[in-house]
């Protein structure tokens, strides 16, 4: 498993802070996300030993099946490797041992940090990769988690994933569980992602694995096959949607984003997230509409690639006490959040920009007000960012960028009663905020 020095061209550099990038830009940013896992996961095997000597011989055993299934089929590897939660886990994991062997064990609300299951993440890819033979897998909860196919019910403390020609299974010594390859992700025992394609997409709805999204609060329980059928559908009419009238964020979504992550429902509204550990993977509650879903995509979009630019190209300043209004937060923010807010609502601008001609009615006039609000918020947000100090020479071109494009739709016509709700939407968001939280 190797890995290069990764640098961004500078024309994918400012066509990233323009808003954009393209399927190029993601490729190279994918390529750094690669790399990064492969270094996470050479930390994980030589710090092991912080975790005893059985995990520290399970993490060497597990990075060996690795590389010969990555020797048999690098693409098939290469997949599990890339896999968003292995990047979290290992993450996780690194620092656990890092930290000392009481940061390894189970805490309330977070997935224990094993070293060992680097087994599991190396059965997955030679599961995927044909290669066969046996390795020994944690138990972990009572599951064996393989990363990108599924999770195995286990009723042991340790466990065997064999693979043969015939096909695979988890076996202990009482009992066998099947790895079912159907199209049914359901078997007695075994819990299969659910897989889905759209359009020129294929995804995946990770509703199982402990590390799908550790950051993200209010992960939704297992999916149905009839609530995972739902999901599919809203996807394929939304990625329609992107496809047809906004083909620069639907090249780019198709290329990023490969998993799906139920979030619960709040009381009201909808809410959604990603996260730097697991690029890739795109948090949500169930979406409404196709619209809906294309805006939020459209958003969490601009987050997952400037995570990835973040981890080539430093834009800001080590953190300093000083927190900052951000027009679509309740809290102030440090200059990095305040980064990644403005990037995000950038990318919204422009889906409402280019959606509000599509829309009649009712629908017409909010997608107006929704594309005055945020293009005004996002170059606001620039401005502050362009006076605070607190970015890298990289930073100030990043966010220079960032303010052309957003000046360069301020005088796109708006009908005047949009406007003027933007504007009072806005006002009465201020006042709020500074209610809590005193002077901006």
């Amino acid at each position: 498993m190797s890995v290069r020095i990764h640098r961004i061209a500078r024309s994918l550099f400012d066509a990233l802070a323009a808003g954009g990038g393209g399927a190029e830009a993601i490729r190279e940013l994918t390529a750094a996300q690669y790399s990064k896992h492969v270094i996470l996961l050479r930390g994980v095997v030589s710090a092991a030993g912080a975790a005893g000597p059985t995990q520290a011989r399970l993490a060497s055993e597990g990075y060996g099946l690795l590389a010969e299934a990555q020797q048999r089929d690098r693409a098939a590897a290469d997949a599990v490797i890339r896999y968003p939660s292995v990047g979290a886990w290992a993450l996780h994991t690194a620092r656990a041992l890092d930290s000392g062997p009481a940061a390894l064990a189970d805490e309330p609300g977070r997935p224990a940090a094993e070293p060992g299951s680097l087994c599991a993440v190396a059965a997955a890819a030679a599961i995927r990769a044909g290669l066969p033979g046996e390795i020994e897998v944690p138990v972990t909860g009572g599951a064996v988690v393989l990363p990108s196919l599924g999770v195995a019910a286990v009723n042991a403390e340790r466990a065997v994933v064999r693979i043969v020609p015939s096909g695979s299974s988890v076996v202990w010594s009482g009992g066998e569980i099947p790895i079912s390859a159907s199209s049914n992700p359901d078997a007695p025992g075994w819990s299969g992602l659910h897989h889905f394609r759209a359009g020129p997409a294929e995804l995946c709805i990770d509703d199982i694995d402990p590390f799908r999204m550790p950051a993200a609060p209010f992960l939704a329980p297992r999916l149905s096959a009839a609530e995972a059928s739902a999901w599919n559908a809203v996807f394929g009419s939304s990625l329609q949607l992107l496809e047809r009238h906004h083909p620069l964020v639907f090249s780019e979504v198709t290329a990023a984003v490969s998993v799906v992550v139920p979030l619960l429902a709040p009381d009201s509204g909808r809410v959604s997230s990603s996260s730097p550990e697991t690029f890739g993977a795109v948090a949500l509650s169930k979406p409404s509409d196709p619209c809906t879903l294309a805006v939020t995509l459209a958003h969490e979009l601009q987050h997952i690639k400037l995570s990835a630019l973040l981890d080539i190209v430093p834009l800001t300043i080590p953190d300093t006490s000083r927190r900052f209004y951000a027009p679509w937060r309740d809290d102030p923010r440090p200059v990095s959040g305040l980064l990644q807010g403005a990037y995000a609502f950038l990318g919204v601008a422009g889906f409402w920009r280019r959606q509000r001609h599509l829309e009649s009615g009712d629908a017409g006039f909010r997608a107006s007000a929704e594309f005055a609000r945020w293009r005004s918020a996002a170059a606001q947000v620039a401005a502050t960012l362009r006076a605070s100090g607190q970015l890298t020479p990289a930073g100030i071109d990043f966010v220079e960028g960032m303010a052309l494009t957003l000046e360069s739709w301020q005088d796109d016509p708006v009908p005047e009663e949009a406007q003027s709700l933007a504007r009072r939407e806005a006002e009465e968001h201020l006042a709020t905020w500074q209610a809590a939280n005193g002077q901006a």
